[in-house]
């Protein structure tokens, strides 16, 4: 830290006081992972806010480019790891459109009802956390025992709490049992109850109100000129979500509302995730119901997908197809192709270059994380220091996808 000491001017003696430069993180409790940010401060009052990214640097992008397009999908469950199937989505979309394949109605249905539970998954922890950023302990604590309910849904789907590696290309990696189906449902039956908990501690909490409202601005130019997406979009007011705008899977046939903002404040941000987790809701009841009148396969059967383990059995080519699927990969026709999804925190897309082989020859990733936090500097300066965590807590930043 640098001191503010006075100094004295040499040609007109009088005291002139210097601006403090202080490292807020990689420790601070609110940098919401290893973001080190210099803030140049001239009392309590942010001049200057330079954040610092890399510590967690992988060079996820260029690993890509020496792994078979399989052996990439669990890199995009280590990017926003609160919600990693919502990654894993972008990543089978792109490679999915490159080769012409449409997965099976089952499956689409299945990835809708699991990106609607990481929805629920990223809010959760977001909402609560922002509260303890701004002073209140008891909101975390309760938004980890249903974060726990659902980690233990993707441990039944998948095998693994977080790191899921659960959608395919094709479709998804195994079918739901009809218990998972019921207890998922009897979750969302109870959850907007727990919501409502929340929603009572902290909506009109005075602290909680005076902490975000008119802190950390936003407007429709700022989204325009910053490239700003999600719920640092729509907390503005512009109701701009890729489920609606360019659907993709099978969202054109739910019902569900787009909640926006109006002032573009750290308040409207939480109210539109309070919101947003109560339409996500109602995606995974319809989708529970549509799933129980779609019966059929998870995974379209092909170049990108295994056989059957009754095939592999009784045909030499259907086990040489899954020795060669997995020590080789599949091919991907030469081409490029963007896919984006509408990820919890924002436009999540994949920039995809294939050249015809089993591995990828280029893959640039959009994460919607590092475009709000290049913009901490414009948002953040003139409030105080003790917004600054507000601020950041609003913008939803994970750290494995700003640095990747």
């Amino acid at each position: 830290m640098d001191g503010s000491k006075g100094f004295e001017d040499a040609l007109t003696g009088e005291q002139k006081i210097r601006n403090f430069n202080i490292n807020f993180g990689p420790q601070h409790p609110a940098a919401h992972g290893v973001l080190r940010m210099v803030l140049e401060l001239d009392g309590e009052i942010v001049e200057r806010a330079d954040p610092h990214i890399g510590l967690l640097h992988r060079g996820t992008e260029k690993l890509m480019e020496s792994r078979t397009y399989l052996q990439n999908l669990p890199y995009f469950d280590r990017l926003d790891y609160v919600a990693p199937m919502n990654q894993e989505h972008a990543w089978c979309l792109a490679i999915e459109r490159l080769t012409g394949t449409e997965i099976t109605k089952r499956a689409s249905l299945i990835r809708v009802l699991f990106c609607e539970i990481g929805r629920v998954l990223n809010h959760l922890l977001n909402v609560t956390t922002q509260a303890m950023d701004v002073g209140a302990l008891t909101p975390p604590l309760w938004g980890f025992v249903e974060r726990e309910k659902l980690v233990m849904f993707y441990e039944r789907a998948s095998g693994a709490r977080f790191h899921a590696a659960y959608f395919r290309p094709g479709g998804v990696h195994q079918d739901l049992t009809d218990k998972l189906i019921d207890d998922i449902e009897e979750w969302a039956i109870e959850f907007p109850a727990k919501l409502d908990d929340i929603d009572e501690l902290l909506t009109e909490n005075r602290i909680f109100k005076q902490r975000n409202v008119n802190i950390g601005l936003v407007t429709e130019e700022d989204i325009q000129q910053r490239g700003f997406s999600g719920v640092m979009a729509r907390g503005t007011g512009l109701a701009w979500d890729l489920r609606r705008a360019q659907p993709y899977e099978c969202y054109d046939e739910f019902e569900f509302q787009i909640p926006v903002g109006t002032n573009g404040d750290c308040y409207d941000r939480y109210l539109c995730r309070m919101a947003e987790m109560r339409e996500s809701t109602k995606i995974i009841r319809q989708a529970l119901v549509k799933l129980r009148e779609t019966p059929g396969d998870v995974l379209v059967r092909g170049k990108l997908t295994p056989p059957k383990r009754s095939d592999m059995k009784t045909s030499m080519e259907s086990l040489i197809h899954h020795f060669k699927l997995y020590t080789e990969g599949f091919h991907v026709p030469e081409g490029q192709v963007y896919a984006a999804v509408e990820a919890p925190k924002g436009e999540f897309g994949v920039y995809l270059v294939a050249d015809g082989s089993n591995k990828p020859y280029r893959a640039k990733i959009r994460a919607p994380g590092y475009l709000h936090l290049q913009a901490m500097d414009h948002v953040a300066s003139g409030h105080q220091l003790a917004d600054v965590a507000a601020i950041l807590g609003s913008m939803d930043i994970v750290f494995g996808e700003v640095d990747r």
